[in-house]
């Protein structure tokens, strides 16, 4: 029996946070530079809660990530003993997969390619996200009978944090309007024509713009994703400090 069999695989679609290609959508009000710190920060928090999970439930963590070549500078923006997966969306892929969903399938491919029973695929723009839905999104695919499951956890702007499978369906990522509200809603349109029961997390929001920093800033629900809010901190206070000398 393969070691990972009994595993559910968690994997963070990661880029290496690089100045002008890491958290565009935050620039403005960022700037290229600071908005890749921010990526850091958010890459090492997730990464740090999938960890926390991993000890509370089966879990496997990955960074399938882009791009290739970069692996030394990704990795030390990692918490320690997460897997590496390369997932840049190259290579032949199924019909109507483009996109990011190339990516995402791919790093589904990869992660069951370990022999993995489950596989989700995590944004990395939820660093707050709380601990115990990763720990219920592994519970849910890894229980007796799940192989008929998605799991799916919804953003408020009508993308998904997390889609959970126990098998790599295409369908899933094929034709997707990427980056727009029906995302979820189309994913969910989609497990339920393969026939899947499709498990609800709890809603959380994903930090692309100047409303969810502040609220980054500002709440203290979720995980709590010190190194995001210390960095986000220290930059308003950069901003308090430039304005008041101006």
């Amino acid at each position: 029996m393969n070691q990972h069999t009994a595993f559910c695989a968690i994997g963070v679609m990661a880029k290496t946070p690089q100045p002008g290609r890491s958290k565009t959508r935050l620039c403005p009000p960022l700037c290229p530079e600071q908005a890749a710190g921010l990526s850091a920060a958010f890459l090492r928090d997730t990464t740090d809660n999938m960890a926390l999970a991993a000890q509370r439930a089966p879990i496997i963590p990955y960074a399938a990530y882009a791009p290739l070549g970069m692996e030394e500078a990704l990795q030390r923006h990692l918490a320690p003993g997460t897997i590496l997966l390369p997932a840049d969306g190259s290579g032949a892929m199924p019909h109507g997969v483009n996109g990011f969903g190339r990516c995402l399938f791919g790093a589904m491919q990869g992660m069951f390619a370990q022999g993995h029973q489950a596989a989700c695929v995590l944004s990395s723009d939820t660093p707050t996200l709380p601990t115990d839905c990763l720990v219920q999104a592994a519970q849910i695919l890894l229980a007796p009978g799940a192989a008929g499951r998605a799991v799916l956890g919804s953003c408020d702007d009508g993308g998904y944090y997390l889609l959970g499978v126990t098998a790599a369906h295409a369908l899933l990522f094929a034709d997707i309007a990427w980056s727009t509200d029906s995302v979820a809603e189309a994913t969910r349109l989609r497990a339920r024509a393969l026939g899947l029961e499709v498990v609800e997390l709890e809603p959380w929001y994903d930090v692309d713009d100047e409303a969810a920093l502040t609220r980054l800033l500002t709440d203290t629900a979720g995980y709590d994703a010190p190194r995001s809010r210390d960095a986000l901190a220290q930059l308003a206070s950069r901003d308090m400090r430039s304005a008041a000398t101006a």
